[in-house]
């Protein structure tokens, strides 16, 4: 578990991050959303002891890091797949790190077999492709076995199979009560993945819910409707008793409509003797979800 209570940084006159208080709980994946410049790597920075809190606290299984006796057993984290020697092997890089926490050759195996990256073990990591880095960086965040995972865009550069192989790994890790922290601006990706999401703005906390809940909060339902009398099914909608509903055309034919369910619309068009070729409640998206709670808290926006 991670808690964070009154959780502040500032950077000179910059407060990057601003009184945010937040729980990652074990056996889910806590999507971490933002625009760039919201907050969320210092955020991380300040879970993994990279640099100190100017107020408030963060532990990590109830203990600052900086305290943790064993932090790799306890932590595993990929912030920046990139900080790795270029002249070392993925095998020597890693047996370099298990050597600090006293881990078996055995374990370096293992999770060089588990990340892919076991027939290429002994390459120099100078010449690996941005997604083979990414693999060594969760290797290395899986090598102590850790109950808690803080991983920082684990899927840029990897093809579309590394980016299912991460949802099913991350997905798995959860599932054992492991506690993921997974931060991606892939919101496609992240709605396929997590299940709770915590979404940071200028500093601040601006939603920390359910996934499902995050989308669906004061979104209002929206269906497709076609048909050859859209004309006057239209007319029928916008004067009947609950006159509340908004339409917007959709091509021939066809258009939407907020503020009546697809039940609602379906009992007015069978009324009336008119004929639907089509009746589509739309889904939101997490996307969508996303862009409208951040369209203000966007701090480099273009003109």
């Amino acid at each position: 578990m991670i808690e964070a209570r009154g959780l502040s940084k500032r950077y000179g006159t910059k407060l990057a991050v601003d009184d945010v208080s937040f729980t990652i709980k074990p056996g889910q994946v806590t999507g971490f959303l933002g625009p760039n410049g919201a907050g969320k790597s210092t955020s991380m920075r300040l879970m993994l002891g990279l640099d100190r809190p100017t107020s408030g606290t963060v532990t990590v299984n109830g203990s600052q890091y900086s305290q943790l006796a064993a932090p790799m057993h306890e932590v595993g984290a990929l912030l920046d797949a990139k900080g790795v020697h270029p002249g070392r092997s993925a095998r020597s890089h890693l047996r370099a790190l298990a050597a600090t926490h006293r881990i078996p050759e055995r374990r370096v195996q293992e999770v060089l077999d588990q990340t892919g990256l076991g027939a290429v073990a002994n390459k120099r990591v100078g010449g690996f492709s941005l997604g083979m880095g990414q693999r060594l960086g969760i290797a290395a965040a899986l090598l102590g076995d850790p109950r808690v995972l803080i991983l920082d865009e684990p899927v840029n550069g990897l093809d579309p199979d590394g980016v299912l192989w991460v949802r099913q790994l991350v997905r798995h890790l959860a599932s054992e009560g492991r506690t993921v922290l997974l931060s991606s601006h892939l919101m496609s990706e992240m709605a396929q993945t997590a299940d709770h999401v915590i979404v940071l703005g200028r500093g601040k906390v601006v939603a920390d819910a359910p996934i499902a809940e995050f989308i669906s909060a004061g979104r209002e339902v929206r269906v497709t409707v076609r048909s050859p009398e859209a004309a006057r099914l239209a007319s029928l909608l916008m004067s009947g008793p609950d006159a509340s509903a908004a339409l917007e055309p959709a091509g021939d034919e066809a258009f939407t409509v907020t503020g009546l369910t697809a039940a609602e619309i379906g009992g007015v068009a069978a009324a009336n003797g008119i004929v639907l070729h089509e009746l589509s409640p739309l889904a939101a998206s997490l996307e969508d979800a996303y862009l409208e709670l951040t369209r203000t808290e966007l701090e480099y926006a273009a003109a």
